[in-house]
């Protein structure tokens, strides 16, 4: 084997999707979670856990060094694929500064050590200025918000453009939409742009092989999106589910 992936957050809620995806393609993944009580659990999906605090940026830094060099030869892929926010009563997802700063200064780092040559991130799709629909990804970010709004958009606008100008790496950002599915606490969908978190794992997955450097809308196609950028580079459906026998 000769592809490996470092899976952060590999036990959360994309993670536990996107990783015996990843197994199945035949990637040696390597998978961050805080918890011993997850080592069991992501070993049973073929992924090879390392418990670790990703916010640790010497640590990251070191852990993903290590592996590449196992491999010296083989390419290698930085995955951030885990959710850092909460829906607020607004139906927005509200997010600290400090958090996201710390979140995309350590990731940055961590891959760099590890000679990746890209880096998948997760990002939201509902923070563009109100305007016509669907919202293309071309299209401003409301930067100018007020309150948690505002934090939450500045933040997630940081923390994309790391990911982009992170060169050699190539920066990959899905604009993920409200989650619902296994895990996420949500059985239906809801929300402006909802996502199966079945397939936000599934567009991780083609990201890794098929994505390009940039940013890609994904969600369902309710009319507030577009993702005719992601259906045509990555392949993307949003009607994809792994099979129930995979629960």
């Amino acid at each position: 084997m000769n592809r490996k992936i470092f899976l952060a957050g590999a036990s959360g809620v994309i993670g536990r999707q996107l990783g015996p995806l990843l197994v199945d393609a035949d990637y040696e993944v390597f998978g961050t979670t805080r918890s011993e009580a997850k080592v069991a659990e992501l070993e049973g999906a073929g992924v090879k856990p390392i418990v670790i605090d990703v916010f640790d940026a010497p640590a990251l830094s070191l852990v993903m060094a290590t592996v590449g060099a196992r491999h010296r030869h083989s390419p290698a892929h930085g995955s951030a694929a885990r959710p850092r926010s909460k829906n607020d009563g607004g139906g927005h997802r509200t997010q600290r500064a400090d958090s996201q700063r710390r979140d995309a200064e350590s990731r940055r780092g961590g891959p760099r050590a590890a000679s990746a040559r890209r880096l998948i991130a997760q990002s939201i799709a509902w923070a563009y200025v109100p305007g016509p629909q669907p919202y293309s990804e071309n299209d401003p970010l409301e930067f100018d918000a007020e309150g948690t709004r505002g934090t939450s958009v500045r933040g997630i606008a940081m923390l994309e453009r790391l990911r982009i100008t992170s060169q050699p790496l190539e920066g990959v950002v899905l604009r993920y939409g409200q989650l619902y599915g296994p895990g996420t606490g949500n059985d239906q969908a809801s929300g402006s742009a909802p996502l199966h978190v079945d397939a936000a794992a599934h567009a991780a997955l083609l990201a890794v092989e098929r994505g390009k450097a940039g940013v890609f809308n994904i969600a369902e196609d309710s009319g507030f999106v577009s993702i005719a950028k992601a259906r045509r580079e990555l392949g993307w459906d949003p009607g994809f589910r792994i099979q129930t026998e995979r629960r």
